[in-house]
């Protein structure tokens, strides 16, 4: 046995049982208690550093996903609120919350959900709730989905920019905003496509949500922007509510959550606090052994090579998984990507680490609104894939180049001069574009670069050269349309990968494990789960 690790598991259960001990005085045991789930603006995908006695602990989506599962099966918790304060950052992010406000809400809890004011995203989330309500100065912005691409061209005319951009795959549209004034015909097609899934998404959720049929939800859609008694009229919205008359209505839907009969408020608990003493338990830790840890690892950000806290960084993060796979404790990991890409090496270096890891252990990838370029070479190399219906996935492809400001210095009066020697040592100068001999060399290396990602994508999800070269030409996907390519294995996100990842590592499913995370918090950061949690909760 490890004397070390069995003092940690002992400090472990000490702490345990203080949390015991404030649960038992915070939650009462009759299903008396509501909790008030905050979903910020957006909602993280990681927690970043705050002060420990932070008053408003951000929870990311993990948190709160967690927080809704295991309020769905705890008998002490009476239903939810979910308190919106903007948009969740993303329509991905906003499916898996719809799904997990649906378990609830079918686990017979009421879940009521409140905003000033809600835009798709937070109403497609919403719409799962028992009742969704605002105030009587408060909106819909339901107007349908948009997704547009911003173009520099003129303005780099102007100046006397000139880009040279160079890309294999004839829908790698990443620099199509420096060289075009608007979408090109492959581009507006992958565009179109993509659109065309998440505003079926939005209408989905608005039937189901609301008990109407798609040509009504359609016509909702067409029908906004709505005031709240609009909203309130087209059924958009249960009703109008401040925040106090809502803590009215909460008792009459659980009458149990009454602090006392003289005294009408509902008992509330801010989730923060749910989460620090009840979603986050894990049970007593045995000291002879210990449980399995499964590490959910967060990938967010472009690809870069290096290290430190910005981005995807190649060198820090493949430490993280170089250790995780040399972990004999840890049984499986799960990696939430949610990225565009970045450097074709970088991404190359994270998969080589990936690939290792997934020999030794189970690895499930959960990619969220983006796992695109780079984003989808690290996540070809897990076991398994999930994906939303909205992810934007694959893009690959490769895109490079370099700026040609000689006109800028001719209209500023900058002058450049030099000695060379080869004939290509200029290839890279700003001062000048390519020659034509090396726009050819330059192309001949992007294609090498793409063959080592087709040649990755093949070898991880077991298609042949054939199959993904029909797939490699730099579009991107909808989740949806990624699962049908066999580019994805299944629709789902956080807790669909973590039971999967489970499930790969031999555990039941019930059957305890630790949950790491990853990249780990600095140490005063790491008490906010048990320093941030509030006995009492208020709606605003």
């Amino acid at each position: 046995m490890n004397g070390w690790g069995a003092v940690r598991r002992l400090g472990a259960n000490s702490i345990r049982l203080a949390r015991l001990a404030a649960a038992r005085l915070t939650l009462p045991s009759d299903g008396g208690v509501w909790l008030v789930l905050r979903l910020g603006s957006p909602v993280e995908e990681f927690r970043t550093p705050q002060l420990a006695l932070s008053r408003s602990p951000r929870l990311t989506l993990l948190d709160v996903l967690k927080v809704l599962d295991a309020a769905a099966r705890d008998p002490r918790v009476a239903g939810v609120v979910l308190r919106f304060t903007g948009p969740v950052g993303g329509m991905s992010r906003a499916l898996s919350l719809r799904r997990s406000v649906v378990r609830l809400r079918e686990s017979g809890k009421p879940v009521v959900a409140w905003s000033e004011g809600f835009e798709a995203e937070s109403y497609v989330a919403a719409s799962g709730a028992t009742r969704v309500v605002v105030p009587e100065s408060g909106s819909v912005l339901l107007v349908g989905i948009r997704l547009e691409s911003l173009h520099l061209k003129l303005l780099l005319d102007r100046v006397g920019a000139r880009p040279e951009v160079v890309s294999v795959g004839a829908y790698k549209s990443a620099g199509e905003r420096f060289t075009r004034t608007g979408l090109s015909p492959e581009h507006r097609e992958q565009l179109d496509a993509l659109v065309e899934g998440l505003y079926a998404e939005l209408l989905t959720a608005i039937a189901e949500g609301r008990g109407l049929d798609r040509a009504a939800a359609s016509e909702r859609v067409d029908g906004g922007p709505y005031a709240a008694p609009a909203a309130l009229e087209a059924g958009l919205v249960d009703a109008l509510r401040y925040p106090d008359e809502v803590e009215d209505e909460l008792v009459e839907l659980a009458p149990s959550t009454a602090v006392s009969p003289q005294d009408g408020r509902p008992r509330l608990l801010d989730a923060a606090g749910y989460l620090a003493l009840c979603a986050n338990d894990v049970g007593w830790r045995p000291l002879l052994g210990d449980l399995t840890h499964v590490a959910y690892v967060v990938a967010r950000g472009a690809i870069r090579r290096g290290r430190g806290p910005r981005g995807i960084a190649a060198d820090s993060f493949r430490r993280v998984l170089d250790a995780l796979r040399r972990d004999a404790a840890v049984g499986a990991v799960v990696l939430r990507i949610d990225s565009p890409g970045g450097d074709a090496v970088a991404s190359d270096l994270l998969w080589r680490s990936a690939t290792l890891l997934r020999e030794d252990k189970p690895l499930v990838v959960s990619m969220g609104d983006v796992a695109a370029s780079g984003g989808y070479f690290m996540a070809a190399a897990a076991d398994a894939v999930f994906a939303e219906s909205s992810t934007l996935t694959g893009s690959i492809g490769v895109i490079g180049g370099k700026p040609d400001l000689s006109g800028l210095f001719e209209k500023i009066g900058v002058t450049r001069d030099g000695v060379e020697r080869g004939a290509r040592a200029g290839m890279l100068s700003a001062g000048r574009g390519f020659t034509p001999d090396e726009r050819a060399a330059y192309r001949a290396l992007l294609r090498a670069m793409h063959g080592t990602f087709a040649d990755r994508v093949a070898q991880g999800r077991g298609l042949s050269a054939e199959e993904v070269a029909g797939l490699a030409s730099g579009r991107v996907w909808s989740g949806r349309q990624a699962r049908a390519l066999g580019l994805v294995d299944e629709l789902g996100g956080p807790l669909e990968a973590l039971a999967e990842a489970r499930r790969r590592a031999g555990l039941g499913e019930r059957e305890r494990y630790l949950l790491e995370l990853h990249p780990r918090l600095p140490s005063v950061a790491s008490w906010l789960p048990l320093s941030g949690w509030r006995a009492g909760g208020t709606l605003w």
